[in-house]
């Protein structure tokens, strides 16, 4: 198959998250096994037009404020020298409309949608920008098959007017050779973590507060990653009196990341919506529990009571008792840590590409 994925960014981007990560991990194996694919993404000040990354061609227009405007045009100037069977558009920030551009079916693929979580994070006006660019998705990819990486997506989708027998939910693998238990790292004492973007809709101010209720002296919690929230986070651990017992790390290497993980007795997410939760996995695959909000997405990739728990969304006092169990109990720790590890297991990559791959080729198959 010849496939053009548009996508905001690649992996090579400072700003690069899960998406990028979900995108590389199935097309770059899509590439490996001889399908033609050709990424268009957005760049940043300085980067090479053009690179090479895990057999796919890449080629940036533009940054990740002016992409959307720039990308259309990218698109007509490469189409005369492609021949391109299908494009799969990744829908991850604001929609590009890629039905609009051409003949070529479309596959969009969508991790999340934003809608209200938007206003949790930017001023009002751009907020609503990215709520109102959303609106048209039903009718904009009318007839468009989607490939959704959780079943909350697929329900945000229904809800906003996508037939259910058009979705197909192909869940994320993770990378269970590289994220791996080393009970030997384990730290003494309680040590809770954070990994993710430091974003205000990401909501890690509950955690902040629940840590500073459980009242463990001898617990930390270490905070890694970056973003224009950290200065507000830093403040309110001040205000809290929580002293040396948070460090906030900045971002990380992956090494490191591994590190953290083996080392935590829990992860703790509290994002409001997610469109799955990867690095809760990543967590399960290094034997460390996960304590998270009960949020779209994020409760399908932890098991409450099982590789972790999971307490309502902004309750900080059920966080707080949840993170109390954790640093209360080591065995407890021990035994979700393995359920964690098998159930991590379950998830592999190459899974997740031959079923998109089984998905593109049903796609192609049907338009023939």
């Amino acid at each position: 198959m010849r496939l053009l994925v548009v996508n905001w960014q690649d992996r090579e981007n400072r700003q690069a998250g899960g998406a990028e990560i979900h995108l590389h991990e199935i097309f770059g194996r899509l590439a490996q096994r001889g399908h033609e694919v050709t990424l268009l993404c957005s760049g940043w000040p300085g980067c090479p037009s053009t690179a090479r990354l895990d057999g796919m061609s890449v080629h940036r227009v533009g940054t990740r404020y002016t992409y959307p405007f720039l990308a259309a045009g990218a698109f007509r100037r490469l189409r005369p020298s492609h021949s391109w069977d299908l494009i799969i558009e990744d829908i991850n920030k604001v929609p590009l409309f890629t039905p609009r551009w051409s003949d070529i079916p479309v596959v969009g693929v969508v991790p999340h949608l934003f809608g209200g979580t938007a206003f949790q994070e930017v001023p009002m006006p751009v907020a609503a920008a990215v709520w109102a660019a959303e609106r048209p998705i039903p009718w904009v990819y009318r007839g468009i098959p989607f490939e959704v990486i959780s079943e909350s997506t697929a329900d945000d989708l229904v809800q906003r007017g996508i037939p259910r027998d058009s979705i197909r939910v192909i869940y994320c693998g993770i990378d269970s050779e590289s994220y791996t238990p080393a009970p030997e790292q384990r730290s003494a004492t309680p040590l809770f973590s954070y990994l993710g973007r430091l974003k205000r809709y990401k909501r890690v101010d509950l955690i902040l507060q629940a840590f500073a209720r459980i009242d463990r002296p001898a617990a930390r919690l270490e905070i890694a990653g970056a973003g224009d929230y950290r200065a507000n986070l830093e403040r309110l651990a001040g205000s809290l009196d929580l002293g040396d017992r948070v460090r906030f790390l900045g971002r990380i290497s992956e090494d490191e990341k591994v590190s953290l993980l083996r080392r935590s007795w829990a992860l703790a997410f509290t994002s409001p919506k997610e469109g799955w939760g990867i690095t809760n996995l990543e967590a399960a695959a290094s034997g460390t529990p996960v304590v998270a909000s009960d949020s779209p997405g994020i409760r399908e990739s932890v098991r409450h009571g099982e590789t972790g728990f999971l307490v309502p969304h902004g309750d900080v006092g059920a966080l707080a008792l949840a993170m109390r169990k954790i640093a209360d109990d080591v065995h407890l720790v021990q035994r979700m840590g393995q359920a964690g590890r098998v159930f991590a297991q379950s998830f592999t990559w190459e899974r997740s590409a031959d079923e998109t791959e089984a998905h593109l080729r049903s796609t192609l198959a049907k338009r023939a």
